[in-house]
């Protein structure tokens, strides 16, 4: 009775830590155990030598998106890529992808490039349902990619080396851009004019962005070669945003710096509170034995790694619809991990699968955050929105099915 209690209360809009608070508080009473359990979990999560990166990462994607970088990357990669068939198709996607690795929440990426793209977009003869469909799926895309936050989350939850994620990470990527660009070109491209490819512009665009594209490069070079920690990386990505957008291209200055800052602070607080009493609550879980009478449940009905890969997928994506991905990430990451073990589920190829999964929640009713807030942006109603994404969704559940069943695709990286 107190979990579907819960459950609604989540549901109705009270704030996620207020509920696993008191979920978690609620099961140490039933279980008679010790309260004091549930803040090991902080005591951990404050030794650990990766938690100073989430916020390090979260502040220069901040930085990076109330920055000029949107509009230097729509220029780099529309004279880049602009003069092919369907070009500014995969501009918005391309753009999309890079931008939402930098800011970490794809939310984030359809309010800043939506004014961006979608007058690109519609400019050029585009319909208005594949123009908004796309925007509104593109905000969902590069999650995968360094710096991205989900990644990060994913690997400290695990302990999966993080750097073997985010190397595992850009082929699904590279995949998911040829597939949701190849859609455009059948489908969104019919009599779309183009533009001559010019050399100039683009040496123009890329000497404007060349710092910003440099970002993904050099965190894979850091974490891959080994020469940075990810907390001294994330130090230096924080740092790196801060002198780009600040000295350099000067697009933000002292006041709007301090609103930067409180908005990523109050992001971090409320991760870090998630993430301490999900984890909490996970040692609950784990003190009561429900991980092992999960598994024993599994191994009576699963016969095979591919139908426990195919119910898994079937059940993060009923996460992905109710719950953000951060709050999915440290909830379910640890149920689902000695389950994958099992199985023998190589844990990079278990991220890879599980994001993948939460990326497709931001476009599903009832809490696909991309949906309300390309309604809001572009003043349509959520059900016109969810029907213009409905063809990219199949796009991306067929890209989960390659990245699930063929494991190479992620773990073509490791050593």
């Amino acid at each position: 009775m107190s979990t579907l209690l819960f459950i609604l209360l989540a549901l109705v809009g009270l704030p996620l830590f207020v509920v696993l608070g008191a979920a978690a508080l609620t099961a140490t009473r039933e279980a008679q155990l010790d309260p004091a359990l549930l803040m090991v979990e902080f005591a951990r999560l404050a030794a650990s030598p990766n938690l100073v990166a989430i916020p390090l990462f979260v502040l220069a994607g901040a930085v990076l998106g109330q920055g000029g970088a949107p509009k230097r990357l729509v220029r780099f990669f529309n004279a880049l890529l602009g003069w092919m068939p369907a070009g500014i198709a995969w501009v918005a996607v391309l753009t999309c992808m890079v931008f939402t690795a930098f800011s970490g929440a794809s939310g984030v990426t359809i309010l800043a490039l939506g004014g961006l793209l979608y007058p690109m977009l519609k400019h050029e003869d585009y319909p208005d349902k594949f123009a908004l469909g796309l925007i509104t799926a593109g905000g969902s895309m590069g999650l995968l990619l360094p710096p991205s936050l989900a990644v990060l989350l994913y690997g400290v939850v695990a302990q999966v080396d993080i750097g073997d994620l985010f190397v595992a990470g850009l082929l699904p990527t590279a995949l998911l851009f040829v597939m949701v660009g190849g859609y455009a070109l059948l489908r969104g491209a019919r009599g779309a004019p183009r533009h001559h490819f010019r050399l100039r512009e683009l040496a123009l665009a890329a000497r404007a962005g060349w710092a910003d594209l440099l970002l993904p490069v050099g965190v894979i070079g850091g974490l891959a070669g080994g020469y940075l920690t990810v907390a001294e990386l994330a130090a230096c990505t924080a740092l790196y945003a801060l002198l780009l957008e600040t000295l350099i291209h000067r697009e933000i200055n002292l006041k709007q710096l301090v609103w930067v800052a409180h908005e990523a602070a109050v992001l971090v607080g409320s991760l870090f509170i998630i993430l301490g009493l999900s984890l909490g609550l996970t040692n609950l879980l784990i003190d009561a034995q429900v991980p092992m009478h999960l598994l024993e449940w599994v191994q009576a009905k699963v016969t095979s790694p591919l139908e426990f890969l195919m119910w898994m997928n079937l059940a993060l994506l009923a996460v992905g619809c109710m719950m953000d991905i951060f709050s999915a990430i440290v909830i379910v990451t640890p149920l689902l991990l000695p389950l994958a073990t099992h199985f023998g589920i190589h844990p990079v190829h278990l991220g890879i699968v599980i994001l993948a999964n939460l990326e497709i929640g931001y476009l599903t009713p009832p809490v696909g955050i991309n949906l309300f807030l390309a309604s809001q942006r572009f003043k349509r109603p959520v059900l016109a929105v969810f029907r213009a994404t409905l063809p990219f969704l199949v796009v991306l559940l067929g890209w989960l099915m390659v990245l699930t069943y063929v494991p190479g695709v992620s773990l073509w990286g490791l050593k």
